[in-house]
C-alpha cells in the first residue's frame, strides 16, 4: 500500500510525532494509518499519541526580549496545575527563545525544529502540548521593544516604541494594553467600516429611546459618543490607568512626545474550547498519576 506527503502529515497531525518518523512509521506498516500509530507507540512515541485527541485549553503566554528582538509566545497544556509547573514553563522559555534566535515564519516551523524537545516534554508531564501563536518584532535603532506578562501567563503584552522612550514609560505603556485592552494605537488606524457599523449603532439607540430626538441632534450625540468609542478602543486615547485624569497621548507628550509604533496582546486561550475540570479534580487526577507511576 502506498501512501502521499499527505498522509504522512496526517499521520503528524493525529499523533504529534515528527514528520521524519511519521515517513518511516507508514514505511514500515506499507502505509497503513492504524499499524503506523500502533509502530509510533511502540517506539516510546505513545504519550504523544495518547494525548493527540485532548483538548490543551490551560496554559501561558511568555515573552522573550534579546536586544533589538521581542517575541510573544502562547503555549498550550490540558490543565493548569501544569501551566504553573517548572517544567512546562522552562519548555516555554526555551521555545521562546528558539523563536527569538531563529528565522521562523510560523508554528509549523517552529513545530518541526523542536520535535524532540516537544516529545520529551510531553512524555515528562504526560498532557498534550501545542505550540499555539507567537508574534516577533525585530526592531531597528530608531526603536525599542518590551514586554509585560500579567497573572503568570494568563495576559501577555510585546509593544514597541520611540528608541527614546524611558524604561518606565514603555513599561507603563504596556502594562496599559493589558488592563485596558486597546484595539488600535490611534484613532486613525481604526477601520472606516468599523467606525460606519458602530454609527449605525449608536443611531438605533438614539432612535429607540422612549423620546426620541430630532434627527440633526441625534447625530451630534453620535459623534460624541464615537469619541468615547476611541477611548474604548484606542490606546492612547485612554485614560491612564495610574493616572484616570489623563489620557496617554498626553503621559506620551510628557515624555518628549515619543510614539507607540505598535504592539500585541494575547489572553491565554482565548477562543479556545475550555476543558470543565474544577482545580481539585486536577490536583487529585495528578496525584493518581503520580501514584501509579504513569
Amino acid at each position: 500500500m502506498s501512501f502521499t506527503a499527505k498522509d504522512v502529515m496526517k499521520l503528524r497531525e493525529q499523533t504529534g510525532v515528527g514528520m521524519m518518523d511519521c515517513k518511516k512509521a507508514l514505511v514500515e506498516a506499507d502505509g497503513d494509518m492504524e499499524q503506523a500509530v500502533e509502530i509510533l507507540r511502540k517506539k516510546g512515541m505513545a504519550t504523544s499519541a495518547k494525548r493527540a485527541d485532548k483538548v490543551a485549553s490551560q496554559g501561558v503566554v511568555s515573552a522573550c526580549i534579546k536586544g533589538s528582538v521581542g517575541v510573544l509566545v502562547e503555549v498550550n497544556c490540558e490543565s493548569d496545575f501544569v501551566a504553573r509547573g517548572d517544567q512546562f514553563n522552562e519548555f516555554v522559555g526555551k521555545i521562546a527563545a528558539y523563536i527569538a534566535d531563529n528565522d521562523v515564519e510560523d508554528v509549523a516551523a517552529v513545530v518541526a525544529a523542536n520535535q524532540d524537545l516537544l516529545h520529551e516534554t510531553i512524555a515528562k508531564i504526560g498532557e498534550k502540548i501545542e505550540i499555539r501563536r507567537f508574534v516577533k518584532y525585530v526592531t531597528d535603532g530608531a526603536h525599542k521593544v518590551d514586554s509585560y506578562i500579567h497573572m503568570g501567563g494568563k495576559i501577555g503584552v510585546l509593544v514597541e516604541m520611540d528608541a527614546a522612550a524611558s524604561d518606565e514609560l514603555i513599561h507603563d505603556v504596556a502594562l496599559q494594553i493589558a488592563a485596558a485592552n486597546p484595539k488600535y494605537v490611534t484613532s486613525a488606524e481604526v477601520p472606516a467600516e468599523e467606525i460606519e457599523h458602530e454609527k449605525e449603532i449608536l443611531k438605533a439607540q438614539a432612535l429607540n429611546e422612549p423620546k426620541p430626538k430630532p434627527i440633526n441632534i441625534i447625530e451630534k450625540m453620535v459623534e460624541g459618543r464615537i469619541n468615547k468609542f476611541y477611548k474604548e478602543v484606542c490606546l492612547v486615547e485612554q485614560p491612564f490607568v495610574k493616572d484616570a485624569d489623563k489620557a496617554v497621548k498626553q503621559l506620551l507628550k510628557e515624555n518628549g512626545g515619543v510614539s507607540v509604533v505598535r504592539f500585541t496582546r494575547y489572553t491565554m486561550g482565548e477562543g479556545l474550547e475550555k476543558k470543565e475540570e474544577d482545580l481539585a479534580a486536577e490536583v487529585e487526577a495528578q496525584i493518581n498519576k503520580a501514584k501509579s507511576g504513569n
